[in-house]
């Protein structure tokens, strides 16, 4: 069960406000409700929005949260004035004093995806997604020289997932790559990725959790057996210490920081902008 209800409200997509309000709120150990409004863009689109969490507010008898990233003056006088919950600006708390100091007034722009579609970023990022998609679990070994990542692993260890993000947040083309028993036998890495050693990166994982994970997927199988993954995350790990391939387990890890990792061994000007 809840314990709060949290509202994002934005005149734009609302990513922005719901991934700054999460980066805060995961700083408290408590599970709240999510309510994203997005596109609220109106004098009347902000009134429905005031008397959506004044209801709340009066159903659960505590205050809703609300995050806000709304440009329009007129609008976010609506919510300000009108609005029972406790209301959090990320462009009054930190826009406002950075025209201060910088200097400047700023851009004030509506929802940040507004003209994103027309920049070459975009376009990179849109290329690194199909690239990704079209080399993942090793659907395709051709074109690994346009490959800017190529990640190595035991099945279910997190290739995917990872490699998705860091197309989709970092624009980078990212192949993944199965070890499978076959490699095991011959003790070395797949021939298509040799030439390619120094963009490969390997994930590992603990056996037991492995286990776990493999179970939801095919339980009661040899594949999933405690035995097998034990013995394919040594072999794996075996093999990637002989190629002299960098690798970290993401057992405990986030996406996020096993992508991090991954940029600062390989690709470590992605992190500065």
């Amino acid at each position: 069960m809840h314990s709060r209800t949290v509202f994002f409200i934005s005149d734009g997509t609302g990513i922005t406000a719901e991934t700054f309000g999460n980066a805060i709120l995961a700083q408290f150990e408590f599970k709240p409700r999510h309510v994203r409004l997005p596109f609220v863009d109106s004098v009347d689109k902000a009134h429905q929005v005031v008397r959506h969490v004044n209801h709340i507010a009066e159903v659960e008898g505590r205050k809703p949260i609300v995050f806000t990233t709304l440009v329009n003056v007129e609008i976010m006088q609506v919510i300000e004035q009108g609005c029972k919950g406790m209301l959090l600006d990320m462009f009054g708390t930190f826009v406002a004093p950075l025209e201060v100091e910088l200097g400047m007034k700023s851009n004030h722009r509506i929802g940040r995806f507004s003209d994103v579609s027309k920049s070459k970023e975009y376009h990179e990022r849109i290329e690194a997604i199909n690239f990704t998609l079209a080399h993942d679990d090793g659907q395709s070994t051709r074109d690994l020289e346009r490959a800017d990542v190529i990640l190595v692993g035991v099945s279910r260890s997190g290739k995917t997932p990872t490699s998705l993000y860091l197309a989709m947040q970092h624009g980078l083309k990212a192949a993944n790559y199965p070890l499978i028993p076959e490699d095991f036998e011959r003790q070395q890495l797949p021939a298509a990725l040799a030439p390619h050693r120094r963009k490969i990166f390997g994930l590992t994982i603990q056996p037991e959790r492995l286990a776990e994970i493999r179970h939801e997927r095919r339980p009661n199988s040899r594949y999933a057996s405690l035995e097998n993954c034990r013995a394919e995350v040594a072999d794996a790990e075996a093999m990637m210490r002989r190629a002299g391939i960098r690798w970290l387990s993401t057992t405990t890890k986030s996406i996020e920081e096993i992508a991090t990792t991954i940029l600062q061994e390989l690709r470590p000007e992605r992190l500065e902008y």
